[in-house]
């Protein structure tokens, strides 16, 4: 990481002849703000004090070689991101493209760039992959180069990149560099759906100080920390393609799944939807878990592109909801995409798996729990 200065405050002596009060007292936080600060899964960014943003040298997703002080005059959003990544990495993506188009017109004065930390895929096709499967092809520019190059960057915006028993892991950093190419702030992405809007309007509003005019926000929420959905919750989910809204919570034993479409990067999507087809065969015949699946859409290009994928696939077996806020996601425990939740009659989890299971697996894996 990035080395963060403490601020010392500075306080005068003395007191107030009206109030009695010493005149060094700070002001109240206001609710607002209390409310951001203690929320666990945002980050309202670390100061770098405008200290000059390294400079680097690499290629973008059409092979076209660029560099970091060519967007001079532009408040430039810079992330590290893993051009496989089905972690982290797709809500930091979300979120600095929402921030943008929370700014408006002003959002012209801003570029999205990307840095490739997976030193494993570091061709211009792989980048192009990610960009194409988050729809950010025209977004932004995604960066890769040799190893040399991206060892080189990393180091220089102290980005930790390692390979743990086949899983890369980094530092899931972000950072807001003015138009003067200095360093402002540092974000660092939680691995929480429901604060993505979150995160992007915090990045829209240290922008904004940055623009002329300091334009006004499309839309603001609250910052507070915003509530699961637990298992034990009762709810009821959009569906994804057509047909009643779907329900989840206690009263029956479900196997859900979560998943995005932009899975398709990385897996053979289509085939591992629709051969979990087999496993409701034999719940069915054999009193199982019945199966959903959820879809990841806070990290998905639009409600539409889930639609049109799930309605290209010939036809689920199983019901396929829409988690529009991610707060299904956060009360399920998910960590990664695809993520599988057993759970109890009661709303218990009882097992949980990270990645693709085939349909066999999967009923081994009920029938046990």
């Amino acid at each position: 990481m990035a080395a963060l200065a403490g601020a010392a405050l500075l306080s005068g002596c003395g007191t107030s002849a009206a109030s009695g009060q010493p005149q060094n007292q700070m002001p109240a936080m206001p609710a607002a703000s209390r409310a951001a600060e203690a929320n666990p899964n945002l980050d309202l960014g670390t100061s770098l004090g405008g200290q000059p943003a390294p400079d680097f040298r690499l290629d973008n997703q059409f092979g076209q070689p660029m560099s970091l002080s060519q967007f001079r005059g532009k408040v430039i959003i810079l992330a590290f991101t893993d051009s496989q990544c089905t972690t982290v990495c797709p809500l930091t993506t979300a979120s600095m493209l929402q921030a943008r188009q929370l700014l408006g017109p002003a959002g012209a004065s801003v570029q999205l760039l990307g840095v490739n930390a997976n030193p494993q895929a570091t061709s211009v096709a792989d980048v192009l992959a990610y960009s194409r499967a988050h729809a950010m092809v025209n977004q932004w520019d995604f960066l890769t180069g040799s190893d040399a190059q991206l060892e080189a960057t990393w180091s220089a915006y102290h980005i930790a990149v390692q390979i743990q028993q086949g899983q890369i892991d980094h530092t899931p950093a972000l950072f807001v560099i003015d138009q003067r190419g200095r360093e402002q702030k540092i974000y660092l992405t939680a691995m929480a759906y429901s604060s993505v809007g979150q995160s992007a309007q915090v990045l829209a509003q240290e922008v904004s100080s940055l623009l002329p005019g300091h334009p006004r926000l499309a839309s603001q929420q609250s910052l507070a920390a915003i509530p699961a959905e637990t298992p034990t919750a009762s709810i009821t989910l959009p569906a994804a393609v057509s047909g009643a809204p779907v329900a989840l919570g206690p009263g029956r034993p479900r196997l859900v799944l979560f998943f995005a479409t932009w899975l398709s990067e990385v897996s053979d999507l289509s085939s591992e939807l629709t051969g979990l087809n087999a496993y409701v065969q034999a719940a069915e015949r054999d009193h199982l878990p019945q199966l959903v699946a959820v879809d990841e859409t806070v990290t998905e290009p639009s409600v539409q592109a889930v639609r049109a994928y799930l309605r290209g696939l010939g036809g689920l077996r199983y019901p396929a909801a829409l988690d529009t806020t991610g707060q299904v996601a956060d009360g399920y425990g998910v960590q990664d995409q695809p993520w599988f939740v057993l759970v109890s009659v009661s709303g218990t989890i009882i097992w949980s798996h990270d990645g693709w299971l085939a349909a066999p697996a999967l009923e081994a894996e009920t029938r046990r729990a």
